[in-house]
């Protein structure tokens, strides 16, 4: 049996590497963005917990959506815009987003501001995902041993 923690500081957790088999064209529109994944300390397996800071300029993700996978965000301190497909909306501390699977509105938050964004994300983890990224050249699907795959519009693997 694994013993795992009662409790820690957040700002504590290991930063997240950059993901795995990401295009690296695609992969520096991600700098500035540092992803502590809280569920993992807890060994939560059903949905997933991030602490994510987005320096100034930088975004959260590629504008996506997710097929089978809710998403949900927190706003902890900053001003980041959310970029939907309904537009730009300024976000601030205390207000929240969030996203249906299957909904098919991409989303991204992106930090135009001058001070650092901090914000929790919450999605659940629903095997045979897919992501569509309308605003770049990339596809995901999510296999079933849980591993990302990404490719090329075109069906092109990475």
């Amino acid at each position: 049996m694994t013993t795992r923690p009662v409790a820690v500081p957040a700002a504590e957790v290991p930063a997240q590497p950059p993901p795995g088999g990401f295009p690296p064209d695609l992969l520096q529109k991600l700098a500035g963005r540092t992803r502590r994944r809280l569920g993992e300390v807890f060994g939560l397996g059903n949905f997933g917990v991030n602490l994510t800071r987005l320096a100034p300029g930088a975004a959260s993700s590629l504008r996506h959506a997710h097929a089978r996978q809710d998403e949900f965000i927190y706003i902890l301190a900053g001003t980041p815009t959310l970029v939907t497909d309904a537009g730009d909306t300024l976000l601030a501390p205390g207000m929240c987003a969030g996203f249906p699977a299957g909904g098919g509105d991409a989303h991204t938050l992106v930090n135009r501001g001058a001070e650092d964004v901090l914000y929790l994300e919450i999605g659940d983890r629903t095997r045979g995902d897919t992501v569509s990224y309308p605003d770049d050249d990339l596809t995901a699907a999510q296999g079933d041993d849980g591993v990302w795959r990404y490719a090329r519009k075109d069906g092109t693997p990475l």
